[in-house]
């Protein structure tokens, strides 16, 4: 069994997907069921999508978009989880930035947990990445955890040089490159410019996640 939920997404917030026969929450559609995959389209920036309860806010699932025409099966698959009564499906977009500038999203995961960080990067230029809510640094919001994951997405046809991780003093701790994505030569991916994982990246205050791209469009 599968359904479509569509939403009618407002830029920098996150919209709640409904049933596109019924208009009904995902909760409500098919309690008790489990999902093992969810396939997200977005029509031109950056996505964002999770699965949560409208009652306490948890999030069981979440994940990164594709534009419009360029989904895969294979790639959409997710490890199960049982839909629960107050469940809803939201997603979070950017738009397609100009010139010089770059939307970018990433989800950031560690031993507290996961976060949406979001920034509007400027070519060859390292920039700060904030949490879309309550837009905190990774020091604030990560402070004395262990970054574990890291999934990064630019807008359509841009890439992503690298992420870096910065202590306090403005040491580079870390970096991670990253690349293309979508119908390039060089593209490992259409969902993401950079995954990593098996990560034991330790975050202390003051810290922040940094990240350099080019608008190639």
């Amino acid at each position: 069994m599968s359904k479509i939920f569509t939403a009618t997404g407002t830029d920098g917030q996150w919209s709640v997907l409904t049933d596109s026969i019924a208009s009904t929450n995902l909760g409500i559609l098919i309690p008790n069921q489990t999902l093992t995959f969810a396939q997200s389209q977005y029509e031109l920036g950056v996505q964002a999508w999770r699965i949560q309860s409208a009652t306490t806010l948890q999030v069981t699932r979440y994940g990164l978009g594709v534009l419009e025409g360029q989904e895969c099966f294979m790639t959409s698959q997710i490890q199960p989880v049982g839909v629960r009564p107050d469940d809803i499906i939201s997603s979070y977009s950017k738009p397609q930035a100009t010139g010089t500038d770059c939307n970018v999203i990433a989800w950031i995961s560690g031993t507290k947990g996961f976060e949406l960080y979001e920034c509007t990067a400027t070519n060859d230029t390292a920039k700060p990445m904030t949490t879309v809510i309550n837009g905190q640094t990774l020091g604030d919001n990560a402070f004395n955890s262990t970054i574990q994951r890291i999934w990064v997405q630019a807008q359509d046809g841009a890439s992503v040089d690298k992420i870096e991780f910065f202590d306090e003093m403005g040491g580079c701790v870390s970096t991670i490159q990253g690349g293309e994505r979508g119908a390039t030569a060089s593209s490992q991916s259409n969902m993401f410019n950079l995954y990593a994982y098996n990560l034991a990246i330790p975050v202390g205050k003051g810290w922040t996640v940094k990240v350099t791209c080019n608008n190639n469009l």
